[in-house]
């Protein structure tokens, strides 16, 4: 009889949720956290009254009500509705792209106009495109992709867009209405308080060790319980047997201001190659504060290497084939399982990271 029913290695949203249903139906559970706070990339650090994503901006939404009705349970949500600005080089455009971005872009008032526009643009692809670029100009046509695609994209991927498969840009929404809301989905907001209320009221009656590397004694660890659920990278787990995976990583610089309002949205994206961060957060503006000072946090990116946090995939064949190779490695594992964005190697929206732990939920107690 092992001390614990689930040893769960990681405290962001897959495994605090997993923990919690288990907890709810008597199981005993240790959570392993290896960073000094709990939550994985949704952490929020409070100064003078400002929740500061720590990890960049977060904006929960979703158009899935079982999700939203769970998460309501834990925390209440604002009304935020998340609405960026791109910056190129000192002109200011709305996103998404929608009636807004193209008046101000060319100065047409109606939908034919902008839809012309782009048409007579987009002509210039005669095949099917075979590659970002050409995806992108297929999309929105030559003046959107030079102003607010290509340097954004170059600075976050750290190659250029004509190295870029296609499929990472297929679904880039163009509305043909003025309708600056960034997300189609039926929900959304963020939480009041910070994501750390949520994490903590999910764990609340859990045990939980931070700082602590389950990858460093597994062995000891996998002896306390009688399965693990690992939400860590997939390939380190197995001490990156077949190489690493390709990640893109960030690095955050988090500012203190003096004055009430710094740039008056919770969001600008600077589209040009030459800017070297790609946003800026002012995260008072994510709960509608009224405070005297503003905290900022500039996103850089950047390579990423082995140790440090990994926050996009690569997502191309040959980290796919890789990733394979160590799914069929995880078959082999007996009672681990997988799951979360580094787990299962994923770029997760939050709703999809807590849709993939209920299901997982569903299948195991």
């Amino acid at each position: 009889m092992k001390q614990y029913d689930y040893l769960v290695v990681g405290s962001g949203l897959y495994g605090a949720v997993f923990a919690h249903e288990a907890h709810l139906k008597g199981k005993k559970c240790l959570v392993l956290e290896k960073r000094d706070h709990l939550g994985g990339n949704i952490y929020c650090q409070n100064r003078d009254g400002i929740n500061i994503h720590y990890y960049g901006g977060h904006i929960f939404h979703t158009s899935n009500k079982i999700v939203w009705d769970y998460v309501n349970q834990f925390v209440e949500f604002n009304n935020y509705v998340n609405s960026p600005i791109a910056n190129y080089k000192g002109e200011l455009y709305n996103l998404p792209f929608n009636m807004n971005t193209f008046h101000q872009m060319w100065g047409v008032i109606t939908p034919q106009e902008a839809y012309d526009k782009i048409s007579e643009q987009r002509d210039v692809i005669k095949n099917e495109p075979q590659n970002l670029e050409e995806q992108a100009i297929s999309l929105v046509g030559t003046d959107i992709y030079e102003k607010l695609i290509k340097g954004y994209t170059e600075k976050q991927w750290g190659r250029p867009c004509t190295e870029l498969p296609a499929f990472i840009i297929k679904r880039l929404p163009v509305r043909y209405i003025y309708d600056n809301n960034y997300f189609n989905d039926r929900y959304q907001g963020v939480p009041i308080g910070g994501y750390n209320v949520l994490i903590d009221n999910l764990l609340e009656g859990i045990e939980v060790k931070m700082e602590c590397d389950f990858n460093v004694n597994q062995e000891e660890w996998k002896a306390f319980a009688d399965k693990i659920i690992y939400t860590g990278a997939i390939d380190e787990y197995f001490d990156y047997k077949f190489g690493e995976l390709e990640y893109r990583g960030l690095r955050f610089e988090i500012e203190k201001h003096d004055v009430e309002n710094y740039q008056g949205v919770a969001a600008v994206n600077y589209t040009d190659r030459e800017t070297p961060y790609t946003r800026i957060i002012e995260h008072k503006h994510f709960e509608f504060g009224k405070q005297p000072v503003s905290y900022i946090t500039k996103e850089y990116p950047a390579d990423w290497h082995r140790g440090e946090e990994a926050y996009y995939p690569v997502n191309n064949t040959k980290n796919h084939d890789l990733y394979e190779k160590y799914v069929e490695l995880a078959k082999a594992e007996t009672n681990i399982i997988f799951g979360g964005r580094l787990g299962e190697y994923k770029y997760y929206d939050m709703d999809k990271v807590i849709a993939s732990a209920l299901d997982l939920v569903a299948k195991e107690l």
